[in-house]
């Protein structure tokens, strides 16, 4: 059998305060906020957008198998996006978003993109991206 990788269906944040992000990622972001419930009874929380997802952790309180080493802010992540930056930054503006860097031109998985960098609560490292043809 040949080994394939298809796609990437989730990854996890390790955050200070579920209630906390899941607010920043759905005001800021637009991402949506979800609950569910795996077949261990746990009520999980997640935040949804296309065909992915990032399942939130509490700090201090990660599910099993974690990361060796789970830490809040620890995270740095690409999001393309369709809008145009600077509708992007007068978004953060109005939002009190502090913008780190950009608009700066980068590569990305399928070629050049423009970004901009910000930080979520926790301090991850945030990226918002325009593919560039």
């Amino acid at each position: 059998m040949e080994q394939s990788i298809t796609s990437l269906d989730h990854l996890v944040l390790t955050v200070k305060d579920i209630d906390q992000s899941i607010r920043f990622y759905t005001e800021t972001l637009g991402l949506r906020a979800e609950i569910f419930h795996p077949l261990d009874g746990s009520t999980r929380h997640a935040l949804s957008f296309g065909d992915q997802k990032i399942n939130l952790h509490l700090e201090g309180q990660e599910f099993a198998p974690h990361a060796a080493v789970p830490t809040s802010g620890s995270g740095d992540l690409c999001f393309l996006s369709t809008t145009p930056l600077a509708d992007w930054m007068e978004h953060l503006n109005r939002l009190g978003v502090h913008i780190e860097l950009g608009p700066i031109a980068r590569t990305g998985a399928k070629g050049p993109i423009q970004s901009i960098y910000f930080r979520d609560p926790d301090g991850n490292l945030l990226e918002i991206s325009n593919q560039r043809w």
